[in-house]
């Protein structure tokens, strides 16, 4: 059994300890999926497994022949090459293997005669039999395919993030390797891709470690949870759905622990004041154990939920209305004479295809797309904020304290109490010591955490979302969705995320392409099984109207019982053509044995062999038929 072992691993980043000496076993078929807030090290892990970075101390250890194969959240891929391409010039075995028997391939074409290149010709076709590399680049086609990557010849040039994410997971997905190591590979996936994903990964027979926010995804292939948390590694056993319930346990018992610590700590500081006469030898070991317990007091640590507690402005009755709406973006119908009314507390989930506008109709809510025809009117007290895919550009030398002054040195919460930016920056679990941080220190999701701060202080009373869970951790998607859930606003959101669909959305928008949405009243998981149970039906009906007008069976046929003239012909004449198949082949393994030290001379008798012997038992099947019923 192949396994990978992590001992005593440490990794820093600047000041700041993601994780220390901590150690874990990764089994053959493991499925691990990894935790943790924004900054706390998820893809320095990974990172460090796949050899992309080195720990400042520990080890890794595998066998020599041990492959892992990494899609990083942004796959470095050749912009010049197209699609297939692209996949197949991984720097995994199987991609080389297949790479090079092309090259020796075409040297064989150009110089057959060459002993030097048919040899090297038969060790790289022996090579592709050994590794069954010949289907990889039918795999490819289809994972491509179930990803909705239809055009393989496209360059990479000209694909989007999203599909160069999918192009990437293709890539890493077809070298089978014994550990896959997936950083987010749900975001920018539709949900059947999503759906099929899973089902992958469940019949894969090596290991997998993934770092994601989607909890509904970690339900369905995780059986080990791994929370990196204050530079320590807690493993649990089970999908998220297990994790959640055995951290609360975990952090129960923690702060029980520590409460009792603290009560010990009491006791002994009260012995301590007391100034027993003539301390003795004896009592100095209890003076010991009382420094120790002062030393250690107060060293629990656990994840902070963020309080998100800000005041907004009144809405109206009268939020967004889209009349008669029409829009076309590359050639491509978003916008077909839309028409809807959005109210005050409406919670409006976003989903569909990728590249069917979705992002478009926010960007024209927000005044950012113009209309090609239609309109767009907004309420008057409608104060609007707008979390983009894109984080707005944020000088990285910037401070974060000073990012956030920028808007203002208070605002108020719910209660109408002025709130400082320092306390909120710690109810965002940004520490006093960060808040001097300069920006460009910090990590991908921290700073998309800053970035929604940011927005909320402005005190928005109408929100829009765009794949808010694509960065941020997932306990401050729990926390946002909370806040969201008494919100008195409206709440426009495109998302992927089944799970925050179904916590935050109550009316849906499915965008189909081509110009075509549809609405729905009701919660995603809702939406879902609706279209199980439509298309089940459908099936039904249809298997039933096609039973319905089929036309009567044929009556059979009357049974052969001779030879047809040409079939006659054909009996007279096919022993001699075995028995001349036959001479072939026995003249044949006499020129293999002859040649048994050309290996490039062998390689060609024994594809025409294999051919001759294929024919030798087509031949003899056809006779045995033509046998029971020639006229002898």
């Amino acid at each position: 059994m192949q396994t990978l072992r992590a001992e005593n691993l440490t990794r820093t980043y600047g000041e700041k300890t993601l994780f220390n000496d901590i150690s874990f076993i990764v089994n053959e078929h493991d499925r691990i999926g990894v935790i943790g807030v924004n900054g706390s090290g998820k893809t320095n892990l990974l990172d460090v497994l796949a050899g992309v970075t080195a720990p400042e101390a520990g080890e890794l250890i595998k066998p020599k022949n041990y492959e892992i194969g990494y899609l990083t959240q942004q796959p470095a891929l050749n912009e010049e090459l197209t699609v297939i391409d692209a996949v197949l010039a991984g720097s995994q075995q199987v991609f080389r293997t297949i790479r090079h028997y092309e090259q020796t391939l075409a040297d064989f074409a150009d110089n057959p005669e060459d002993p030097a290149t048919q040899r090297a010709y038969s060790d790289a076709e022996t090579k592709m039999n050994q590794e069954d590399a010949w289907n990889a680049e039918s795999d490819v086609k289809t994972i491509l395919t179930q990803l909705h990557i239809t055009d393989l010849k496209q360059p990479v040039k000209t694909l989007s993030g999203g599909q160069r994410k999918r192009v990437g997971l293709a890539q890493v997905l077809i070298q089978s390797p014994d550990l896959l190591l997936l950083d987010e590979p749900t975001n920018h996936l539709d949900f059947d891709s999503i759906e099929w994903l899973e089902t992958y990964l469940s019949a894969y027979k090596g290991a997998l470690i993934v770092v994601t926010h989607d909890r509904y995804f970690l339900d369905q292939v995780a059986n080990q949870m791994f929370e990196l948390s204050f530079g320590e590694l807690y493993k649990y056993t089970g999908n998220y759905q297990d994790y959640v319930q055995a951290k609360a346990e975990r952090v129960a018992r923690d702060i029980t622990a520590e409460h009792k610590q603290q009560q010990l700590y009491k006791k002994e500081l009260a012995w301590m004041r007391a100034g027993a006469p003539a301390r003795s030898t004896k009592q100095q070991g209890r003076i010991n154990r009382f420094n120790d317990l002062k030393g250690n007091l107060n060293t629990l640590q656990v994840d902070h939920d963020v309080d998100i507690s800000l005041g907004q402005q009144r809405l109206g009755k009268k939020v967004i209305e889209l009349k008669n709406a029409s829009l076309t973006f590359d050639q491509q119908p978003i916008l077909n004479d839309f028409s809807m009314l959005i109210q005050a507390n409406d919670r409006i989930g976003i989903t569909g295809l990728n590249g069917a506008g979705k992002s478009s109709l926010l960007n024209v809510i927000a005044g950012k797309l113009p209309l090609d025809s239609g309109t767009v009117t907004i309420g008057e007290t409608v104060k609007m904020a707008y979390y983009t895919q894109q984080t707005e550009p944020i000088p990285g030398d910037k401070r974060i304290i000073n990012y956030l002054q920028d808007v203002g040195e208070t605002v108020l919460n719910k209660q109408g109490e002025h709130v400082s930016v320092t306390e909120l920056l710690e109810e965002f679990l940004f520490p006093r010591s960060m808040h001097g941080t300069l920006i460009r220190k910090l990590s991908g999701g921290e700073k998309r955490r800053l970035y929604l701060l940011k927005l909320l202080m402005q005190q928005p009373n109408v929100l829009l979302l765009d794949e808010p869970t694509n960065d941020l951790d997932i306990g401050t998607l729990t926390v946002l969705e909370n806040y969201l859930d008494n919100f008195v606003g409206t709440v426009i959101t495109v998302s992927h995320d089944r799970y925050f669909l179904d916590k935050v959305g109550t009316k849906l928008l499915i965008f189909n392409g081509n110009g075509e949405i549809e609405g729905y009243a009701g919660r995603f998981s809702s939406y879902l099984e609706d279209q199980k149970e439509s298309a089940a039906k459908a099936t039904t009906t249809k298997t039933k109207a096609k039973t319905e007008t089929e036309e009567p069976v044929a009556a059979k046929p009357k049974e052969k019982v001779k030879l047809t003239y040409a079939e006659q012909l054909e009996y007279d004449k096919i022993e001699g053509v075995i028995e001349k198949l036959d001479n072939h082949k026995s003249e044949l393994e006499q020129a293999m044995a002859d040649n048994a030290s050309d290996y490039g001379k062998l390689a060609d008798l024994q594809k025409d062999l294999t051919a001759t012997e294929t024919e030798i038992d087509e031949k003899m099947n056809r006779w045995d038929y033509l046998s029971q019923y020639a006229q002898v």
